[in-house]
């Protein structure tokens, strides 16, 4: 079977992902392995015991809240589906703590304590307001891609 170019693509971008996903940058605290599991295994991780919002059979999210603050956990059926949806919020910016199937998304200082608990990376969107008219695809020129943690205090945006 031969790779189509835009699959080889995807399948570097996921070894270059799990590579980043894999190191913890320079941290004063030692980051966990990233957690995997079910929505309520990954909530008793963090400490919180979720409310959960939405249960559907591509994804299950839910309102959380523990002793660092609340944050909105989701899970996913797929990397895919994982992935679009990073791409759709990223257009409205945040911080995400990212891990195998799952997100938790909330305020900067929120999202990177539950670094310590839950592994994962920490990824921060810049906010795009207004509308480029390009229509279609929302894509307009830049790579829409978010900023990672990289263990450096001060990058990605304030929000």
């Amino acid at each position: 079977m031969r790779l189509r170019p835009h699959m080889a693509q995807l399948a570097c971008a996921a070894a270059v992902f799990t590579l980043i996903a894999g190191c913890g940058g320079t941290s004063d605290s030692p980051v966990p392995e990233t957690v995997t599991g079910s929505l309520e295994e990954i909530a008793e991780k963090a400490d919180c015991d979720p409310n959960v919002q939405t249960d559907a059979s591509e994804l299950r999210q839910a309102n959380c809240r523990n002793t660092e603050g609340r944050f909105i956990l989701t899970t996913f059926a797929t990397d895919r589906g994982q992935r679009e949806w990073i791409n759709e919020a990223n257009d409205y910016g945040g911080t995400y703590l990212v891990g195998r199937k799952w997100v938790a998304s909330g305020e900067e200082k929120v999202v990177v304590s539950l670094r310590g608990r839950l592994g994962g990376t920490v990824e921060r969107a810049a906010h795009h307001s207004g509308s480029s008219g390009a229509g279609g695809s929302g894509h307009s020129g830049h790579d829409g891609g978010p900023a990672e943690e990289s263990g450096e205090s001060g990058s990605g945006h304030q929000h």
